[in-house]
């Protein structure tokens, strides 16, 4: 079985984060959230992986992710020039899947749970496609699957009166059947061939399609405040680790990470869960946590942070609580006075001087 890991599109609901890279770079526990999905992939036992890119930042992602080697497995890149859709995306797929079957995988989407079983079932299987499943609080924002006695009766897309509350997540097993229904989509009222619409003629056509619920954790996380919770997910389910440097009197309590490199200075407050990444530091008397990460080479002075993210290279001096933020690299910060709570959604190399 083969792998297409979508990495395109503008994230305009991400901005400015995403103004100089894909969304799916946005490191979730300071590692890009694409890689929790090739992960998954991996341990599914699927090696062979296709990387669609396009729009701001494709560059980026070869130069992160290379050949694959260093992951353990083989990528190939494959150029979306416009954003037409997933359904389109698939389709460019076309000679790298041959006659295998295959799993679709959006860069976006954090589960944590193991599919290999679901990947060993669909390989197993006659089906034309299976699709994963999950109940979700707000099903109008999510392509919907009506399900009636175990079998998908219908699948919409973003349906204003949802039939029911689970949604289609953007992880498809597949086989090449499904492009014979590509070409015959048209394009949405966005303009896209929608992988919704193409399921659901797939359904109508065969009625050969299966399904399985993911009842753990699944997160599309296609706004600042779905990135703040994964990562506090993730956090959560870490394990204790400190191999930096520890000041006197400091304060710890719950999951706490400390990678190489960092130091904690003195009455330093660690909330557990937190990551503080590599060659960081961490002055005296600063508050941090609960659920924050800060990257590598960050060095944060005064400032109490919680649930947020700070990602590399950050430089951060503010008598203030910064709560429910994100934080891009290589932004400074920098406050004389002592100010309230702030919340901050900060682009690639913002600086801030009050």
């Amino acid at each position: 079985m083969k792998g297409i890991l979508l990495h395109g599109g503008h994230g305009t609901r991400l901005r400015p984060l995403t103004h100089t890279g894909p969304k799916q770079l946005l490191p979730i526990a300071n590692k890009p959230m694409s890689e929790y999905c090739i992960q998954t992939m991996k341990d599914a036992g699927i090696k062979d992986i296709a990387i669609i890119i396009g729009g701001t930042g494709s560059e980026k992602v070869k130069e992160y992710y290379k050949d694959g080697d260093r992951f353990g497995i083989n990528i190939r890149y494959i150029e979306q020039s416009y954003p037409r859709g997933i359904a389109d995306a698939i389709n460019l797929c076309k000679d790298f899947v041959g006659n295998e079957k295959f799993l679709v995988f959006l860069g976006d989407n954090i589960i944590l749970k193991s599919i290999s079983e679901f990947a060993k079932q669909f390989e197993n299987s006659k089906v034309d496609a299976s699709i994963l499943l999950c109940e979700v609080d707000n099903p109008s924002r999510f392509g919907i699957a009506d399900v009636k006695d175990g079998k998908i009766k219908e699948i919409l897309e973003k349906p204003k009166n949802p039939p029911s509350n689970l949604a289609v997540t953007g992880i498809y097993f597949l086989t090449p059947k499904i492009f014979e229904i590509i070409n015959k989509l048209k394009p949405s009222w966005r303009n896209e061939l929608e992988i919704t619409d193409a399921l659901d003629l797939l359904l109508k056509e065969n009625d050969n399609i299966t399904f399985y619920t993911i009842t753990d954790y699944w997160k599309d996380t296609g706004t600042p405040e779905d990135i703040i919770h994964a990562n506090k997910t993730i956090l959560e389910k870490s394990i204790s680790k400190i191999e930096g440097e520890m000041g006197k009197n400091v304060k710890k309590q719950g999951i706490v990470i400390i990678e190489k490199g960092s130091k904690i200075e003195d009455n330093v407050e660690l909330i557990g869960p937190i990551l503080i990444g590599k060659n960081s530091i961490i002055k005296e008397s600063s508050k941090i946590g609960p659920n924050a990460t800060i990257g590598n080479e960050c060095i944060i002075s005064k400032a109490k942070i919680k649930d947020s993210i700070i990602m590399n290279n950050c430089h951060i001096s503010i008598s203030s609580n910064i709560v429910n933020s994100i934080i891009s690299s290589n932004s400074e910060l920098s406050f004389k006075q002592e100010s309230d709570e702030k919340t901050f959604l900060l682009g690639e190399g913002t600086k801030i001087f009050l």
